[in-house]
Order: structure tokens, then sequence, then C-alpha cells
């Protein structure tokens, strides 16, 4: 019978960890990393977590690699602690470690739950995470929302409900902004590490290419209100990120004259991918009116 390790790095996790705990106590063992300065370690240790500390690493991936290091499981699977995992994919996961051992990983969706409601387009959904694989098969790097490296062959489960990781992401837009200033300081880390230097167009061009993926490319407009708010938040922290490249530069002055060009660009990227979704869109409207 192969045995089953779930994995967990926690960071203030005391309002969330309790209800991750409780979804994964079918498993034969749980790691928890914390990195807290709250209850999550005491209300971890409490419900029979096997706890190991560590510093503060601003995102989860540098943790995730010493996590696995503590696990005795034949199969690894990884949960944050915003997230839990149903009865139903808990059956799902037990039935994969005893019954596909040629298979050394598996990418889960996430159904993200986004201002209280689940986003089923955005690029929000089925938003694959490899979470479930054979201990010593899969290697995440210290990078910021990194890919893992993987040996052996993987598969992705069925993107439906009833295989998805729930995950309770961003309750306020205050958690969003809060997490994005962490993130967009790290990401411009990144990019001048790899011998990016800062040109102002990126500022309006990269944002605009965001918030086009996301809206029509994504189809965010059927997410509704969440879906617009949530393709402006991407966009602006797509500039946020470059502006901080941009200040790792010392602020250096740079020609902006072609401001007009850069910004006929992205009007016309808008109108073409406004007229490919204008057919939808004019439904919308007419359903609108009509209610009016």
């Amino acid at each position: 019978m192969a045995k089953i390790s779930a994995a967990i790095i926690t960071w203030n996790e005391e309002k969330n960890i309790k209800r991750c705990l409780d979804s994964v106590k079918w498993v034969d063992e749980i790691i928890v990393v914390d990195m807290s300065k709250d209850k999550t370690k005491e209300i971890a240790k409490k419900m029979g977590a096997k706890v190991f500390s560590h510093k503060y690493t601003f995102y989860v991936e540098p943790a995730r690699n010493f996590a696995i290091s503590k696990t005795s499981g034949d199969w690894i699977l990884i949960v944050d602690a915003d997230e839990e995992i149903s009865p139903g994919l808990a059956k799902i996961i037990r039935g994969l470690a005893q019954n596909h051992q040629r298979l050394t990983y598996f990418r889960l969706p996430r159904k993200n739950i986004i201002f209280g409601k689940w986003m089923k387009h955005s690029r929000w959904w089925p938003d694959y995470n490899i979470r479930f694989f054979k201990k010593g098969c899969v290697q995440w790097s210290e990078k910021i929302h990194s890919v893992p490296l993987t040996r052996g062959t993987g598969k992705d489960l069925e993107a439906k409900e009833t295989n998805a990781i729930i995950h309770h992401h961003y309750q306020s837009v205050s958690q969003y902004l809060e997490r994005m200033n962490r993130y967009t300081g790290i990401q411009a880390e990144e990019l001048i590490k790899t011998g990016y230097k800062f040109q102002w167009q990126d500022m309006l061009r990269k944002p605009m290419g965001e918030f086009l993926s996301r809206f029509f490319v994504g189809k965010a407009y059927k997410d509704g209100l969440r879906g617009l708010v949530l393709s402006l938040l991407q966009a602006f922290s797509e500039m946020v990120k470059y502006i901080k490249a941009w200040e790792k530069e010392k602020f250096v002055e740079q020609d902006i004259s072609a401001y007009h060009q850069v910004l006929e660009e992205n009007i016309n990227d808008y109108l073409h991918w406004q007229v490919k979704a204008s057919g939808l869109i004019g439904k919308i409207r007419l359903k609108i009116k009509k209610k009016i």
C-alpha cells in the first residue's frame, strides 16, 4: 500500500490552517513547514502535523524542497494553507497512488475562489499545478511562481470541479494589493538579474497585453464585474513590476516623445479584441437593455 504525505508551507495562516489540515487528515503523514509569527505552528501541532520551522522566504517555492525532504511517503501531495482537498478529490488521489505506478506526477486543476466567487474564466481556470507526485520526481527552483522540474511521465486530471483543489484565494482588495506589492518587488529583482534593461514602453505594453489576454482571450467578461476588476488588477500588477525595475535603475530618465505611437498600438490591440468579442458583448448589452 503506497504511503501518501501532505506537505504544507505556512506563513501567518492561523485563520486558514485548520480548514486545510482537516481536508488532508486522510493522508498517512502531514508535514507543515512554518515561517509564521502567529499561532499557526501551535494549531498545526495540536492537529497532529509534524511541524518544522523555516526562515521567512517571502514566497513558498524556496521552502517546498525542504518540506519534501522531511516527508517519508511514497507519494507527495502539495497543499497551500489557503487550499483544501474535497472528500471526492481525496478519494481520487488515493486511487492514483495505488493504480498509476508507471506515472510519476499529476497536474491538478484549481478552483480559485476570489472575492467570494469561483472564477471560471479570466485565465484562473483550470489553473493547472503539479501537486501530486512520487517522491524524488519533482523539484522546485527558488524562482517565484516557477514551474518545477520533473522526472518521468505525468498526466493532467480532467478539468472539472470534482478533480479540483479548492483555493480560497484573494478575499479582499487589500489582500490582493499586499501580495502584489510583495510579489512585484521580487519579480522586478528577477527581471534585473536576467539582464533586463528598463524600457518605458513596457509600462504601457505589458499591462495592456495582460488586460487583453485576460479580459478578451481569457473571456473574463464571462465572470462579470469580478472578471473586469481582476483583469485590471493583474494589468496594474504588471505595470508596478516594471516601474519597480525602473526604480532599481535609480529612476534614470528616458525619452518618452513616442508615447503617442505606443498608445496607438495599444488602442489598436484593444479594438482588435473588442471587435472579435463584439458578437458576445452585443448579446450581453441586449440582455441588459431588456432587463431595463
